[in-house]
């Protein structure tokens, strides 16, 4: 039950809504019908929660953000989706999600512990993995996909349809049209590789031999100027194999099935 004290007189909040306990809501947000918030969240002034809105336990809205309102899609008929978030979500100050479409999953999804600071923007039908930081302003476009623990810079702007891989890490005004693979460093507009993102790797707990495992890939896929089918089969047969390495090697395979290519770093 949510108690009337954490609730400020101002706020407007559907009967049909759905908060768990100890939820807090701020003056003048909105929470429409259709919405379920887990316990622990809080709503803070001027907030609004959309319809179709599910959030689970302990995420924050911070003023003036606008969770799970209709998707910027000409082809949006008003059709039911839903925006899903997970736990301990922070969306910082006019941060914005837009809830998916009949045309995609039907499911705009955030992870957990995911921290969206002020004015960045997810559109319709992204998925984005847990632990993922976008810096303010940064923006995805539609379909997009960003894996776990992956980090965007301030005013970065990525393509529909791209792919972002896990422990990547973009830079700020970056302009990404085209997928990062996992653990790489993307920057510049238009965006390229610039080596693979070695701190961050430490930083995430890869122990050494996983870190000389990727260098091995990336000096492969990047330096030796291999067809994509063919640094995948030389990665496959010439670098020792772990989690990390077969991750690669899973994302590069999907782009022979229909991406939109990987990025090259500026040698080409």
């Amino acid at each position: 039950m949510v108690a009337k004290e954490l609730i400020h007189p101002t706020a407007i909040i559907s009967p049909d809504a759905k908060l768990g306990a100890n939820v807090e809501v701020g003056p003048y947000a909105i929470i429409d019908g259709d919405v379920e918030l887990g316990d622990g969240c809080k709503v803070m002034a001027h907030a609004y929660i959309h319809r179709y809105t599910r959030a689970g336990k302990n995420c924050v809205f911070w003023p003036g953000c606008s969770i799970g309102a209709e998707p910027q899609d000409l082809k949006f008929v008003g059709e039911v989706s839903y925006a899903v978030i997970g736990d301990n979500c922070v969306f910082r100050e006019c941060c914005t999600v837009h809830r998916g479409t009949k045309d995609g999953s039907g499911i705009t999804k955030i992870g957990n512990n995911v921290l969206m600071m002020a004015y960045t923007h997810a559109a319709h039908d992204c998925e984005v993995g847990d632990n993922v930081i976008m810096s303010n302003n940064a923006t995805l476009a539609g379909h997009v996909v960003v894996e776990e623990r992956a980090i965007i810079g301030g005013l970065a702007a990525v393509h529909q349809f791209t792919r972002i891989g896990r422990n990547a890490m973009i830079g700020g005004m970056a302009r990404i049209t085209q997928d990062i693979p996992p653990y790489m460093i993307a920057a510049g507009d238009p965006a390229y590789v610039s080596g693979l993102n070695v701190i961050g790797l430490e930083r995430a707990g890869f122990d050494e031999e996983k870190r000389l495992s990727l260098k091995k890939a990336f000096r492969i896929l990047y330096h030796q100027k291999n067809r994509l089918e063919v640094a995948i089969e030389k990665i496959d047969r010439e670098i020792n194999h772990n989690d990390a390495t077969e991750h690669l090697l899973e994302f590069l395979r999907k782009e022979l099935e229909g991406g939109r290519g990987i990025l090259r770093t500026r040698r080409g």
